[in-house]
C-alpha cells in the first residue's frame, strides 16, 4: 500500500486530507501485529511488513516525527543507518492517527484502537455528562477513568495469553489515570534517567521466553515546544536519544524485534498575527461557540445548542483557506478517527459539533484561557505530513 499523497492537497475539500493509515499501518496496529505473532488469541497481523518475533520491544519518542528525524541525519546516525532495513526493508513510516497528539496516540498504541473506539480523541474535550472540557492528557477535571476509556488493553490481553509484559518509564507515570487506561498491563518499572530505562527494558524483554515489552522517553517533544524543532536544545535532545536507542539495540536477548516509534511530529509556528490566529481575540470565530477544545492544530469546536450550523459557516468562511473545517458527522464519514462503524456512542458527543485541522503552518490559540499552550514554540494535532508520519525503526537480533 502506498502512502497518501501528502504534499498534494488542496484546502477546502475534505476529501483531500491524508487520512491516517488505520488498520494497515498505524500507530493503533502495531501491538496487534506483535501480539498477533506472539500468539495472542484475538489479534491479527495487519501490518504485513513484520516479521514475527518471540520478544517484542516499542520505545516510544514522545515528539520525534519521521520528517525531523530524515532531516537530521547527523544528529541520529544510528537511527538513520536502521531506516532501509526496517518495516520489511521498506524503510516507511506509520501514522500516528488523529488528532496527532499525546494522549491520542497512547490511547491507540495501548489499546491497539482507533480513537474513534478509545476515545480519547484529542488533548482536551467535552465531556457529555458534565458540560466541561476534560484535558485527557493530564486528566483534568477527575473522572473515573475506566468508564471513559473501558477496554483491556494490548498489554493486559498478552499478559493473560502468558507473555511477559512490562512497561519501563518514568516512575511519575506508574499511577495516572493515562497509563491505568492505555499502557497498563503486566509489571510497570520506573526508572528516572535514560540510559537505566534502556539497561531495565532489554532485562525486562529477556525476562520471558515470549515478551512484550514498552519503554518511553518524553524530553525531544519537551524541548520542541519549549524551544522549537530545529533549536540546539531539541537537537542535543535527538542526539541523546540515538544514543539510547543504540544502547537498548546492543543488548537485546535473542529472538527479539525492537521498534522505535513517536506519537506524532511536530512544527515550529511563527509568532506573528497571521500564524497565530486567537481565539479570544476574534469576536467571529467565538460567536456561538459554548467551548473551544483540542489544540492549536486540532481544535474541536462546541456550538451553543442550536448554533451549529452557523459556527460551522463561518468557520469555514475564516478559516477555510488555512484548515480543513468539518462537521462532527463529516469528520466521522471522513474516516479522520477511524473507520465510521468504529465509533462508540459514548464518544461520539466528545466530538466537536466542529472540528478545525490546520492544513498551513498556522494554529488557533487562545491566549486568555490557554496561555501556557499558546505560547508553545513547536506545536502538532493535524493531518499534515510532518505531523503524521512517525518512525517505525526496526532492530532485530
Amino acid at each position: 500500500m502506498s502512502l497518501p499523497a501528502w504534499d498534494d492537497v488542496q484546502p477546502l475539500s475534505l476529501d483531500s486530507a491524508p487520512l491516517p493509515e488505520y488498520g494497515a499501518g498505524s500507530l493503533a496496529d502495531l501491538l496487534p501485529t506483535l501480539v498477533a505473532h506472539q500468539g495472542v488469541e484475538g489479534f491479527a497481523p495487519v501490518i504485513p511488513e513484520l516479521a514475527p518475533a518471540d520478544r517484542n520491544c516499542v520505545f516510544l519518542i514522545d515528539g520525534l516525527g519521521w520528517e525531523q528525524l530524515r532531516a537530521h541525519p547527523d544528529e541520529a546516525p544510528f537511527l538513520t543507518s536502521l531506516i532501509g532495513s526496517s518495516r520489511g526493508g521498506t524503510g516507511r513510516p506509520i501514522t500516528s492517527g488523529f488528532p496527532a497528539t499525546t494522549a491520542t496516540s497512547l490511547a491507540s498504541v495501548g489499546t491497539g484502537l482507533p480513537p474513534a473506539a478509545h476515545g480519547l480523541p484529542g488533548y482536551t474535550v467535552r465531556n457529555p455528562a458534565t458540560g466541561e472540557l476534560m484535558n485527557q492528557l493530564r486528566w483534568n477535571p477527575w473522572t473515573d477513568p475506566r468508564k471513559w476509556q473501558p477496554y483491556p488493553t494490548v498489554f493486559q490481553q498478552a499478559h493473560a495469553a502468558g507473555v511477559h509484559t512490562a512497561q519501563v518509564s518514568s516512575p511519575t507515570f506508574q499511577n495516572t489515570p493515562l497509563t491505568k487506561i492505555a499502557l497498563s498491563g503486566g509489571s510497570f518499572r520506573g526508572k528516572l534517567s535514560g540510559e537505566d530505562r534502556m539497561d531495565l527494558a532489554a532485562e525486562q524483554l529477556g525476562a520471558g521466553d515470549r515478551s512484550l515489552v514498552y519503554t518511553y522517553y518524553a524530553e525531544v517533544d519537551g524541548k520542541g515546544h519549549r524551544f522549537g524543532v530545529d533549536s540546539d536544545a531539541w537537537r542535543g535532545q535527538l542526539m541523546y536519544v540515538d544514543r539510547l536507542v543504540q544502547r537498548l539495540a546492543e543488548q537485546l536477548p535473542p529472538r527479539s524485534a525492537l521498534y522505535v516509534t513517536a506519537d506524532h511530529g511536530m512544527l515550529d509556528i511563527p509568532f506573528d498575527e497571521q500564524s497565530r490566529i486567537d481565539f479570544d481575540e476574534d469576536w467571529e470565530l467565538r460567536a456561538g461557540v459554548a467551548l473551544l477544545g483540542g489544540e492549536g492544530r486540532a481544535r474541536h469546536v462546541y456550538a451553543v445548542p442550536g448554533a451549529e450550523n452557523d459556527v460551522l459557516t463561518v468557520w469555514r468562511e475564516v478559516l477555510g483557506e488555512q484548515f480543513w473545517i468539518a462537521s462532527r458527522d463529516e469528520a466521522i464519514a471522513a474516516g479522520w478517527f477511524g473507520p465510521p462503524d468504529a465509533v462508540d456512542e459514548r464518544v461520539y458527543a466528545r466530538f466537536g459539533d466542529v472540528i478545525a485541522a490546520a492544513h498551513d503552518d498556522v494554529a488557533i490559540i487562545a491566549t486568555e484561557k490557554e496561555p501556557k499552550e499558546s505560547a508553545l514554540v513547536g506545536m502538532h494535532g493535524s493531518m499534515t505530513a510532518v505531523e503524521q508520519l512517525v518512525p517505525l525503526i526496526e532492530v532485530r537480533s
